[in-house]
Parts: C-alpha cells; sequence; structure tokens
C-alpha cells in the first residue's frame, strides 16, 4: 500500500488535489480511498488531505502517520508543523515554494524536490492555485502515475479553460521536476 499525505491550508484545493489524484490511481487500476482531515472549520485554516492506494481494496480508514509521499500545497505549514513526520526512509517530498526555504532531512535516502507551482498557475490558470502543477510533479517524481493518465483526470474534472490550464500547468510541473531530475 502506497500512502500520501498532502498538507495545505482551508481553501488551497487539497481535497480537491486528493480527489484527482486519487482518480488517476483508479484509472491506473489500483483502488484508491482519499479523504480530509480537518482542523478549525474556517478559510486558510491548517489542513490535511490522504490518499492511500492498493492494487486490493483499502480498507484502513485512519489518518496517515507514516507517508510514502508527502504534497505540500503551503511551504509557509513547514514554519509551525513537522510536515516531514513519519515520512518514509526512502520518501518523496513536492513542495509548492522557489528555491531557499529551508527543508529538513531526516533520511539519507529521501527526496525533496521544490516547484514553483502558484507561479506556474498564475501563468497557466490566472490564479496562484498550484495543485495541478504539484500533481504534475508528483507523476515526474515518484513515477508513480503516467502523465496521460493525470491529464485524463483533469479532463474529468475540469471544462473548457479550466481544462485547457490546468493540463498546462500539470505538464509544466512535470517537466520542470523531470528537468530537476537530470541536473
Amino acid at each position: 500500500m502506497k500512502e500520501i499525505r498532502i498538507h495545505a491550508r482551508a481553501g488551497q484545493g487539497a481535497i480537491t488535489t486528493a480527489s484527482l489524484l486519487g482518480y488517476a490511481y483508479f484509472l491506473k487500476g489500483m483502488y484508491p480511498y482519499a479523504f480530509p482531515n480537518f482542523g478549525a472549520a474556517r478559510m486558510g485554516a491548517p489542513m490535511n488531505a490522504f490518499v492511500r492506494v492498493d492494487s486490493q481494496p483499502v480498507r484502513l480508514r485512519s489518518q496517515i502517520y507514516e507517508p510514502d509521499y508527502l504534497i505540500i500545497v503551503d511551504a509557509t505549514l513547514m514554519r509551525g508543523f513537522n510536515c516531514f513526520s513519519g515520512l518514509k526512509e526512502d520518501g518523496v517530498a513536492i513542495i509548492n515554494e522557489k528555491e531557499g526555504v529551508e527543508v529538513p532531512k531526516v533520511g539519507a535516502r529521501q527526496k525533496t524536490f521544490l516547484l514553483p507551482a502558484n507561479d506556474i498557475a498564475m501563468k497557466t490558470i490566472g490564479r496562484p492555485l498550484g495543485n495541478t502543477a504539484l500533481l504534475g510533479a508528483f507523476c515526474a517524481a515518484t513515477n508513480e502515475l503516467d502523465l496521460n493518465m493525470l491529464f485524463e483526470t483533469i479532463k474529468k474534472r475540469f471544462s473548457g479553460k479550466a481544462q485547457e490550464g490546468n493540463i498546462e500547468a500539470a505538464k509544466q510541473g512535470f517537466d520542470f521536476i523531470k528537468n530537476k531530475k537530470k541536473g
């Protein structure tokens, strides 16, 4: 079983991100389970969304304490929370942030990728919601999902200009990480 924990603030699209990720795994033939966890139910409050995926139906319903992967939608959360808590020894973290953010390093085999997802989203979508760019980056960083599966998922969720912009954001997020991995 693979487990993904998403750190964000309420209103930043973490639930949509988890849902899109889960559906992409579904298209891969896996059994996903995506769900949120709220603290204070107000805009801007820290929150988590989770995705579990397996080749068998997922019955476990608890929060994820030892994720294989992290997606950090808002890097400011790392100031007050240990977002890396429990990340597996060979885990991968994708952070929506430009270069220069201080990233904790718990394990020698852990990988961290920084991505200016909000900048990508502003260029492609016109709003600073970098979630699909982060999902494109997830595809490139983890090799868990094919980018075309993510495109199909985006087509199912969005239409018109929102669909086009989100597909382009996902592609740019993917390309950004692929280029980082080469260097």
